[in-house]
């Protein structure tokens, strides 16, 4: 028993502060003018106009390529001509004959002009000098009724595309363009505006974002039947989300269990929010929470409070960093393991874990600061990402020490109730 209150007393000891909640807000401004880029760490946001730019090229990689659409500006890309000795006669009038593409809304690097009807979506691979070389026209109708129509006509450490401009009667000059992936070597895409023939940058370096505000297509119906203009979060690559249903704020137990982080950029969204029709104002999901896993396995829970629409484009949301907070540590076979939040009021408490494999048995245990166990729970054993709510509501208000057990592992904190 000695020895027992020698462990508890150096747990209790050691027990240190906690992360705060950060109540944050952004505005994208009147009519979602600007794209925001948020840090969760700093708290830092950056903006950018929509309208700043057309079309956005991939610069990370010698060999991948990615090449998106400015959706948020309403610019539609079709696929006019696989046959790129087209590019002279192509005639607007035909536009209802021609397939229209969108970019991916869950992956980064899939953007409209991917999606064409060249194997590499608008080029062919030549396996003579390694180079991916133009094969379809696109035509893009801005929301004024302007065409332009484009063809990227080469890429090889670099992107040389190629645009002109309809005039009502006739195609304008040719302009060519070399963009190489060397320019703005911090981010991860290069922007270019097609309607000002200049180069821009649309966002902050990589290392310094990890959600952005933004107006995007999404497929509605899943089935491409209708693609719906939404305003809405993608996250950065080699972020990952797991979003989860948490009545009142708190998490239901019922559903705390097998809860999965995913790479999607739109884990997040738009479908936090509801457009009232009788208020004409928008109301928040509150039961929904998510769980921002960041590159260096901080995770941090976000939720959202307002939304005000496209007046103002203010969005107030709350974050914390749940690893600081929980004071969440991997264990053994990169097992982790959590709890929030501490101190707790109403004394309830959330166990959060990440298992890397399935346990013999998870548990939960409780005990006084005398050692006595006064409480003891088992929990899901299967891997992935838990997050289960405790009551430890017949238990008096004070300080105790928690135990949480997977299989030969063990892991302890204080906790305390108020």
């Amino acid at each position: 028993m000695k020895r027992g209150l020698l462990l508890l007393t150096a747990i209790l000891t050691g027990f240190t502060a906690q992360a705060q909640v950060v109540n944050a807000s952004i505005s994208m401004g009147s009519g979602y003018a600007n794209q925001v880029y948020y840090k969760l760490p700093t708290q830092a946001n950056n903006e950018y106009p929509h309208a700043s730019w057309d079309v956005a090229f991939l610069r990370t990689s010698a060999f991948a390529f990615g090449t998106r659409i400015n959706d948020a500006r309403n610019i539609e890309v079709y696929d006019a001509s696989s046959n790129i000795a087209d590019w002279a006669t192509i005639d607007v009038t035909q536009i209802a004959n021609w397939t229209r593409l969108y970019n991916s809304e869950t992956q980064w690097d899939l953007g409209a002009f991917d999606q064409g009807s060249a194997t590499y979506g608008w080029g062919e691979y030549n396996p003579g000098n390694h180079h991916v070389t133009g094969a379809v026209v696109f035509v893009l109708k801005y929301a004024n009724g302007t065409f332009r129509k484009f063809k990227i006509d080469d890429f090889f450490g670099g992107y040389t595309f190629t645009y002109a401009t309809w005039d009502g009667s006739a195609w304008g000059a040719d302009q060519q363009v070399v963009l190489p992936n060397a320019t703005n070597p911090t981010n991860r895409f290069n922007y270019y505006s097609l309607e000002n023939a200049t180069a821009v940058v649309a966002e902050p370096a990589t290392t310094d974002w990890d959600i952005t505000f933004t107006k995007y297509k999404t497929d509605y119906f899943g089935d491409g039947s209708f693609w719906q203009d939404v305003t809405g979060v993608f996250h950065a690559p080699n972020v990952q989300v797991a979003e989860n249903i948490e009545p009142a704020g708190m998490p239901d137990p019922l559903l705390g269990g097998g809860l999965t982080y995913v790479e999607d950029i739109n884990q997040i969204g738009y479908d936090w929010k509801t457009f009232n029709q009788a208020t004409f104002t928008y109301s928040i999901a509150t039961d929904k929470a998510f769980y921002v896993k960041l590159p260096n396995n901080t995770v941090y829970r976000l939720a959202f409070n307002s939304f005000a629409g496209s007046s103002t484009g203010n969005i107030t949301f709350n974050h914390q960093d749940v690893t600081s907070l929980l004071a969440t540590e991997t264990f053994g076979n990169n097992n982790a393991f959590g709890v929030y939040p501490n101190p707790t009021v109403d004394k309830k408490i959330n166990i959060v874990y990440d298992l890397a494999t399935a346990g013999a048995q998870n548990t939960v245990s409780v005990y006084s600061i005398t050692g006595a166990k006064v409480f003891e729970q088992t929990l899901e054993s299967a891997t992935g990402f838990f997050n289960q709510s405790i009551d430890l509501g017949q238990l008096n208000n004070g300080v105790y020490v928690l135990k949480f057990q997977s299989g030969d592992y063990t892991a302890t904190r204080k906790i305390v109730l108020q």
